[in-house]
């Protein structure tokens, strides 16, 4: 009886993945069809009162907000910033580094990456740095398939954190036991997740520079590769370890912005003074054939995002660069209590207390502290004055991030309303476990001790079929936590191997690839940069299912 009760609870995890990896729906059409199949599960089969569908479903709508104020936030800063031509600044402050293209790919594809993903995130990082790495010379798929893999360690955090803090929030509000203090759990699930990173991760930028040797390279030598060895385990080592150092003692909000602010100049000196560098030059192939495809990169990488038409900055970098410095120092002084800012912007909170009557479905907003709005919309409206801009590329900026938004709205909303069905679902007439604990108790039963090997799959799964660890952590992180408990793992560290598998995932997810290729101009390569990305994808789970089941050993 509980395997039939688990894979009815299966049934719209399975129609999701079915729909979007199988059928190519978007994410605006199969989270609506999840969230009507889980409701209807939890009327006929799990026996729920109609009342407490519709308070759970209003639950995830309204939450869904706070995940969309983030998003709005963020995508409006650097849509701002390219509309002033701030962007374009910064993109030209990278050229220069170092004509070695292993050099180039560490501090652009890496470095600047994962800064662009602490600060923005939302599939902005890979359609940022790859029509910047092709403007610095790159093939198109190679600038892509570079970028995307970078796009992943830092991941696990996010814009400020929103994949632990709103997806692993949302998915275990409820079921965590009330002894446990949830901002401490979410605090040791991103220590735990810096730590597989540090482990793991900083051999990342060794293994893509690697991989573009291989695919991209006249000889297809790996030992080309080797040869950045040094300098690549710097630049490595130059974000994991602050990242690491963060999240230990700050949370799960910082690591991936302040781990690449710290990391960036690092490795701006190391290659101005060629530390660590690798000997000669390597380049990709000159004769390689010009094609409609390169002419359509170039325009990607050259179309102006903002700034004067003709072409010229308008700004300085260190003025380009302000908005982001503003974020990190107000970031920093509102999230570390000794500075006395993060009691004053948690006073004022927006409350639902047991909607629709419901006991223990709840929502609450705390405006001032959401960084949706302090800091993101707060140094947009700034740099618009410190930019100087005309009201045309304002008005332009914010109708670009509505029309961005509505997709994500559309989705987040029955994407968070479904999960909270599923979680709310143990208050029922017919008995059951809420269907994520029922599934979850099948599944551990099923994997016995193996569950830390499969586990970051599982996040790198969510991620493929969805084009976000937020949602990674949201369609599984409920699902994960009960395996946990009901196989005594500690569920911090199966809540990390998750977070870490969603971030992994980023590589291969079927959105940021079709959107990457696209801004490059050449669609129609998706499943070629896919293929490409396999490996390290692989790798870099398998190594982390390997520590998991390690450390749950410990």
């Amino acid at each position: 009886m509980s395997a039939y009760f688990a894979l009815i609870a299966s049934l719209p995890i399975l129609l999701v993945i079915f729909l979007m990896a199988g059928l190519m729906w978007p994410a605006t059409r199969a989270m609506p069809a999840a969230w009507a199949v889980t409701a209807l599960l939890a009327l006929f089969a799990w026996k729920m009162e109609g009342i407490r569908i519709l308070a759970a479903s209003i639950e995830g709508a309204i939450g869904a907000f706070n995940i969309l104020v983030i998003v709005f936030g963020a995508i409006l800063l650097l849509n701002t910033l390219q509309k002033s031509g701030a962007m374009e600044v910064i993109n030209g402050g990278f050229f220069g580094i170092s004509p070695d293209r292993r050099v180039q790919a560490v501090i652009v594809g890496w470095m600047f990456t994962s800064f662009v993903e602490g600060a923005a995130g939302f599939g902005t990082p890979a359609a940022l740095a790859a029509p910047l790495l092709v403007g610095l010379g790159f093939p198109p798929a190679a600038a892509v398939t570079i970028a995307l893999i970078f796009d992943s360690t830092s991941v696990t955090y996010g814009a400020v954190g929103t994949p632990i803090i709103v997806g692993v929030r949302n998915a275990v509000e409820g079921i965590l036991p009330a002894a446990i203090n949830i901002e401490l759990f979410l605090f040791q699930v991103g220590a735990w997740s810096a730590l597989f990173h540090l482990l793991i991760g900083t051999f990342l930028p060794l293994l893509a520079i690697i991989i573009m040797v291989r695919f991209f390279g006249e000889n297809g030598s790996i030992n080309e590769g080797l040869q950045a060895a040094p300098f690549a385990l710097l630049g490595g080592l130059s974000f994991t370890i602050p990242c690491f150092l963060i999240a230990f003692f700050f949370g799960p909000e910082l690591p991936s912005l302040i781990g690449a602010l710290i990391g960036m100049p690092i490795m701006l000196w190391a290659a101005k003074k060629n530390f660590l560098t690798p000997r000669g030059r390597w380049d990709f192939p000159t004769d390689r054939e010009k094609t409609a495809d390169d002419d359509g990169a170039k325009k990607a990488s050259d179309g102006s995002s903002g700034g004067d038409p003709t072409g010229k900055a308008t700004l300085g970098l260190p003025l380009a660069w302000a908005p982001y410095l503003f974020i990190a120092l107000i970031l920093v002084i509102t999230r570390i209590p000794a500075f006395g800012l993060k009691d004053v912007l948690q006073i004022w909170s927006i409350s639902w207390d047991n909607i629709l009557g419901q006991e223990g479905i709840s929502y609450s907003l705390q405006p001032l502290f959401l960084p949706g709005i302090i800091p993101f919309l707060l140094i947009s409206i700034i740099t618009i004055f410190l930019h100087r801009m005309k009201a045309g590329k304002v008005a332009m900026a914010w109708k670009t991030t509505f029309g961005q938004l509505i997709p994500a709205t559309i989705a987040l909303i029955f994407a968070v309303a479904f999960v909270r069905v599923m979680v709310q679902s143990g208050v029922n007439r017919a008995g059951l476990e809420s269907m994520l604990l029922t599934l979850s108790g099948f599944a551990a039963r099923l994997a016995g001790g193996l569950w830390p090997l499969l586990s970051p799959f599982t996040g790198v799964l969510g991620a493929f079929i969805s084009g976000s660890n937020t949602v990674s952590n949201l369609l599984f992180g409920g699902f994960q936590y009960g395996i946990a408990e009901k196989s005594s793992f500690a569920p911090a560290i199966i809540l990390a191997l998750q977070t870490v598998g969603g971030a992994i995932g980023n590589m291969i997810a079927v959105h940021n690839v079709v959107a990457a290729c696209t801004v490059v101009g050449i669609p129609g390569q998706e499943g070629r940069i896919i293929r490409y990305n396999l490996l390290p994808a692989l790798v870099y789970t398998l190594a982390a299912g390997l520590l998991g089941i390690l450390l749950t050993c410990l």
